[in-house]
């Protein structure tokens, strides 16, 4: 016998009412920071994306998002999106567009 049942047996007269929970959107705290790199990478220039505070999927689809809309490769994992080559202000614009805070760090 779950809820439902034990709950139908104390209120009989109860009409059960089918409706569904609103889904909770996730609001990030502190801006996303887009910065420049050249180091560890054999000179290769990449734009990363840090402080994302959501799940792995999330992170993913940002990351789909961003390397679809632009045409060019990256990865996202452990809170960290790695796009190829320096596109900082088209990647903020995209975020900004998707409703994400961003904040431009470096040159």
């Amino acid at each position: 016998m779950d809820l439902r049942d034990q709950l139908k047996n104390l209120f009989p007269e109860h009409e059960e009412q089918d409706f569904e929970m609103p889904e909770e959107k996730f609001v990030q705290k502190e801006p996303l920071v887009c910065k420049f790199e050249k180091k560890g990478r054999n000179g290769k220039p990449v734009t990363l994306i840090e402080g994302f505070e959501g799940s792995d999927e999330e992170l993913k689809s940002i990351s789909k998002k961003i390397k679809t809309t632009l045409g060019i490769g990256g990865s996202g994992k452990d809170g960290i999106i790695v796009i190829q080559g320096d596109n900082r202000d088209k990647i903020m614009k995209i975020l900004q567009e998707m409703g994400y805070k961003t904040k431009r760090v470096g040159g």
